[in-house]
């Protein structure tokens, strides 16, 4: 089978599982960069030297090469760019396509009343809701957007990003947690407004109002950065919170191996997330704002995580607050999160499942997993998630 993925350029979100489909396909796998990748992503420590990577070819250097494999290739997996012109000669030749996307519609479902949106959505996805084209959801809102301009019935599938796996050994404390005096609670990302950063803030004052001991690290940088730590100092945190800028990501993961307690607090404008999979894969205990595309899909509320409803700060130190006071339940949240990115949610898995979904495809079958990446895409409303996943966890 020659697989061919087109995507605007090859980040490190998406390297792991394209080494994975290169060492299962050989020469039969590629990954077509439609674009050179922006400077800001390039300092954030986004890119990859792509003279070394032998599966990669960069359509703007090497038009026909590329024109070549997406027309002739077996399956041709496309996403991340807006510009059909890409794919447009296969799209009108009826063969196999795999879509993959984030939310169509993150600044509200409401926008799909527009006539000019709903003409180039349709134009786009909707009339070829009867080929063979099918969509991978990288977040778990992606399904419901799709849904409501009648696009692949049917025919959605649970997606990500998969970040590198780390293993560790079996005793996952012992391998990897330096036990400190008091529990670690752990914050990071670009401090714009999705994220929320100052909800990790005000989580440490609540937390500092009832009288308890952690400490807290906030990691990053971004146009908010000055106003949080100044909101830091107005709310006397300093002896509580460190302020940590930019960081590579391993030196983040190491962060995230030491900490006890992983703080989430991003809008539905955060498409996936995968800063949740690190936290995870490194052991900590996930509090996440359910809003975020990552969470219903990898967090089981209760066991590996704990989820609050969108933007309700009071749920949010609620949960942190149990955690930080409830070791033995943070722990075992800890390490079950650990087992959902070693058992399901990561690259090795990730591409396996997709290889079996093309070959089924490619035989006409529609085969989804019992669970995890390539497993069917619930259609569930954004408003209605928080409800549907408690219900879930009762069950």
């Amino acid at each position: 089978m020659k697989l061919t993925f087109v995507s605007n350029y090859l980040n490190h979100h998406q390297i792991p599982v394209s080494e994975v489909l290169y060492r299962k396909l050989g020469a039969d796998y590629h990954f077509i960069q439609t674009e050179p990748m922006e400077e800001e992503r390039v300092q954030m420590g986004w890119t990859c030297d792509v003279e070394k990577v032998p599966y990669l070819l960069e359509y703007y250097k090497q038009e026909d090469a590329c024109r070549d494999l997406i027309e002739n290739s077996d399956v041709v997996i496309f996403g991340g760019v807006e510009d059909e012109r890409y794919i447009k000669s296969r799209l009108n030749s009826g063969k196999l396509i795999i879509r993959y996307s984030e939310r169509i519609y993150k600044e509200g479902q409401w926008k799909a009343v527009s006539p000019r949106g709903l003409i180039k959505k349709y134009q786009d996805h909707t009339r070829y809701r009867k080929k063979q084209i099918y969509l991978l959801c990288s977040g778990a809102y992606v399904a419901s957007d799709f849904h409501i301009i009648h696009a692949y019935p049917n025919k959605m599938f649970k997606w990500g990003y998969f970040p590198e796996f780390i293993p560790y050994p079996k005793s996952l404390e012992t391998a990897i947690k330096e036990k400190s005096e008091v529990p670690e609670i752990l914050w990071a990302g670009r401090m714009i407004s999705l994220k929320h950063p100052q909800k990790a803030i005000e989580t440490a004052d609540y937390l500092v109002k009832r009288g308890y001991q952690f400490k807290m690290t906030i990691i990053g940088d971004g146009v908010l950065r000055e106003a949080l730590e100044q909101l830091a100092i107005e709310k006397n945190l300093q002896k509580h919170i460190d302020f940590i800028g930019f960081l590579s990501q391993k030196e983040v993961r190491e962060y995230m191996e030491r900490a006890d307690i992983f703080l989430f607090t991003s809008d539905f404008n955060e498409g996936w997330g995968a800063v949740a999979n690190e936290a995870m894969n490194s052991g900590c205990a996930l509090v996440a704002d359910v809003a975020i595309g990552a969470v219903p899909y990898l967090i089981e509320d209760g066991v590996n995580g704990l989820i609050y409803k969108s933007g309700k700060k009071d749920e949010l130190f609620r949960c942190t607050e149990y955690l930080l006071t409830h070791k033995e339940e943070r722990e075992k949240m800890g390490r079950a999160a650990y087992e959902t990115i070693r058992e399901k949610w990561n690259p090795q898995n990730s591409a396996e499942k997709l290889l079996d979904l093309c070959y089924n495809l490619l035989k006409g079958q529609i085969v989804f997993q019992s669970d995890g990446p390539c497993s069917r895409a619930d259609i569930v409303s954004p408003r209605k998630m928080y409800r549907y996943l408690k219900k879930r966890t009762k069950k």
